[in-house]
C-alpha cells in the first residue's frame, strides 16, 4: 500500500489523523501530512476507513505488489 494526500483539497476535518496517528498528522495550517505513505499490513484497514472517511477524498491509496 502506498499513501498519498492531497493538501488542496484537505477540508481539514482531522478524522484521518485520530483514525491512524501513525500514518496521517497535521502541518501548522492543519492540513492532513502522511507521516508514513507505506504503513505495516496491520493499519491498512484503517487507513482505508480513513480513506473512505474522508469528506473530500484528499487521502489516495495505491496498492503495490508485497
Amino acid at each position: 500500500m502506498h499513501v498519498s494526500a492531497t493538501k488542496d483539497t484537505c477540508a481539514v476535518a482531522s478524522l484521518c489523523v485520530y483514525g491512524v496517528p501513525e500514518v496521517f498528522d497535521q502541518d501548522e495550517d492543519g492540513l492532513v501530512e502522511v507521516l508514513d505513505p507505506n504503513p505495516s499490513g496491520e493499519l491498512h484497514d484503517a487507513v482505508r476507513h480513513a480513506a473512505r472517511g474522508c469528506p473530500t477524498r484528499s487521502i489516495h491509496i495505491r496498492d503495490v505488489p508485497a
